[in-house]
């Protein structure tokens, strides 16, 4: 019974049948009198009838097939292609409405236009589906809106297609990045150019000397046999070790702009890691607050891409404590060969700075240590002081700037303790990132 009842909440009249009640109105003026009455009934069984036999002739559920295609993952605001496929195996052509509802995450609209599907014939439907925040998203219902030629009744069928999609971090910027790392330079605003030659120690070929060469690079030998000055050219060492550690702690859930700081670092990360595959180091992957949530063992190429990607699917920042010890612990036990450790992470208070000094500090007799600090830019507009601001304005002014000097401090002796430090604001990040591994490479630093 309560099949059939929901069956039959499907059907609907329409608009045009509306219209056609409208226009038979007139004839109830004719009532009290027997011609007029009967001619009321019959005008009513009349609509009555047409709607059924209109109702009757529109297809059921399994008269036409429906299936949505989409990629299983997307980076985040990265716009996909999908499509709608329906196909109908009704013996009438219809008219179709294809709504679909969608979670928060997605956004995904759809042409609102009706479309004529014609008996033993399909359609496809394309549209684009965006995923705005992290993680699994399921995509919804989907609903179609059927109606035949006359237009008097419509049946809306849902389908539940239970499929999901994972919106992993975008790598956008990573083709961009990757390009100008394979180029040696940087072109766009603000990123500095990088030459060309590596300054590597892995050995290349010899060339005829130019102006501006390192004389220490000179071949004597070779410039002796040959009668003229020869340079050896070095390139950059492949196959190093990458490690990025993200602090996803209490810091890193403030917001910046419109969205968390731990997006910012997430995104640098994985352009970063990107970079680095494609300049053929190994890349490794270290999630903390106050417990180790995820390690990726350093690897090489699309595998490991993907998988450091599947691994910040999930992130989110808590309001813990980063427990700088775990990491660094965790980074002693299962990396023993000497890497660069990226650390994305702030420091604001005494006691986090004191931390993470200590680990960053005694890591640097093994590994090469790189602190990306996230600059509170907030806090430093606070920091200014108010022109005629009240006492409490002026409070919090000096109570950020002693928390800036506070931290100003501990980057710089993290410099002097010989810890690689980027204190930048986070929508710069990225290209200060890539920059700063570009140019540690060059040096052969690692």
């Amino acid at each position: 019974m309560r099949h059939r009842l929901r069956t039959l909440l499907q059907y609907a009249p329409t608009r045009r049948y509306a219209a056609l009640v409208a226009l038979a109105a007139p004839v109830w003026l004719a009532a009290g009198s027997t011609p007029g009455n009967i001619t009321i009934a019959l005008v009513m069984i009349a609509l009555v009838f047409a709607v059924v036999v209109d109702a009757s002739h529109l297809p059921g559920e399994d008269q036409l097939a429906l299936h949505r295609t989409v990629n299983a993952t997307m980076g985040v605001r990265e716009p996909e292609p999908g499509r709608y496929t329906i196909r109908s195996h009704a013996t009438r052509t219809v008219e179709l409405r294809l709504t679909h509802a969608v979670p928060p995450a997605i956004d995904a609209p759809l042409p609102g236009s009706a479309f004529i599907l014609a008996p033993d014939d399909t359609v496809i439907r394309p549209f684009i589906v965006q995923g705005l925040a992290r993680g699994r998203a399921p995509l919804g219902k989907v609903a179609l809106t059927i109606q035949t030629s006359l237009g008097l009744a419509q049946r809306n069928v849902i389908y539940d297609l239970n499929d999901t999609i994972s919106i992993i971090p975008s790598l956008t910027d990573g083709r961009r990045y990757r390009l100008a790392a394979v180029q040696r330079q940087m072109r766009t605003p603000g990123e500095r150019a990088l030459r060309q030659r590596g300054q590597g120690t892995a050995f290349s070929n010899l060339r005829e000397y130019a102006v501006g060469d390192d004389p220490r690079h000179i071949d004597w030998k070779a410039s002796a046999r040959r009668n003229r000055l020869i340079s050896r050219q070095y390139t950059i060492e492949q196959g190093q070790n990458i490690v990025l550690a993200v602090d996803a702690g209490r810091l890193m859930a403030q917001i910046a702009g419109d969205r968390p700081r731990l997006e910012y670092a997430l995104a640098a990360a994985l352009t970063l890691a990107d970079v680095a595959l494609t300049a053929g180091d190994r890349v490794g992957l270290l999630i903390f607050n106050e417990e180790v949530r995820n390690y990726v063992p350093p690897g090489r190429g699309q595998t490991t891409l993907t998988q450091i990607r599947h691994a910040l699917t999930g992130v989110t920042a808590t309001l813990a404590e980063p427990d700088y010890a775990a990491a660094f612990r965790t980074l002693a036990e299962r990396q023993r060969r000497r890497s660069l450790v990226v650390i994305f992470t702030d420091v604001i208070d005494l006691r986090s700075s004191r931390a993470i000094l200590a680990h960053t500090t005694h890591a640097a007799l093994r590994h090469l240590p790189l602190v990306v600090a996230l600059r509170n830019e907030q806090l430093a507009t606070v920091a200014v002081p108010p022109i005629g601001g009240n006492d409490l304005a002026t409070y919090q002014s000096v109570a950020a700037e002693e928390l800036l000097s506070a931290r100003d401090e501990v980057l710089q002796n993290m410099r002097q303790a010989g810890v690689n430090v980027i204190d930048t604001p986070p929508t710069a990040m990225t290209a200060a990132v890539v920059n700063r591994y570009l140019a540690i490479k060059e040096r052969a630093a690692l």
